[in-house]
């Protein structure tokens, strides 16, 4: 397994800014990029965890998958709330629920992760659609509706968000 230097992350790091009311569209991995989520039990568990309005606060999830090795998200950041410890506390959550509830032993989460700040010109539901219909793209699944480890704060609702 390759590993980026600490030197990698700081890069990755530089520039990074925490903004109120920012949307940030983020994704992070398994450890390994192993495939977890495969797994009813563990998908299930943090599925519930990352599911808690509450555990947002004061930001808010608008809407997350979770994939086989790996979780996405549109997440508008709340106010004074910094976006590294926003994911590094969901992270911390959802693992500690699933080591406990599912007897599951190691590291769930891979270190860091992937934000990219919407720009004012990009569209809320073409990032919505990217991100709710990654099980589809992945060929897990030929129906959205089939496949049960998302949830989107938008759909039918205020913005009318369609998934055809």
């Amino acid at each position: 397994m390759s590993r980026l230097p600490t030197l990698g992350y700081r890069r990755l790091r530089t520039g990074r800014r925490s903004l109120s009311g920012q949307l940030y569209l983020i994704t992070w991995t398994t450890s390994q990029r192993k495939p977890h989520f495969l797994d009813p039990e563990l998908a299930r568990a943090t599925a519930r965890t990352i599911s808690s309005a509450e555990l947002w606060l004061p930001s808010r999830c608008l809407c997350w998958v979770l994939m086989p090795d790996h979780w996405h998200g549109l997440i508008e950041l709340g106010e004074g709330a910094n976006l590294s410890t926003v994911v590094q506390r969901i992270k911390g959550v959802t693992a500690r629920h699933v080591n406990q509830s599912c007897a599951f032993d190691g590291p769930l989460w891979a270190k860091g992760f992937h934000d990219h700040a919407l720009r004012r010109d990009e569209a809320i539901e073409q990032t919505t659609r990217y991100i709710i219909a990654n099980p589809v793209r992945a060929g897990l699944v030929e129906d959205l509706m089939d496949y049960p480890y998302w949830d989107a704060y938008f759909i039918n609702g205020a913005t009318g968000l369609q998934l055809d």
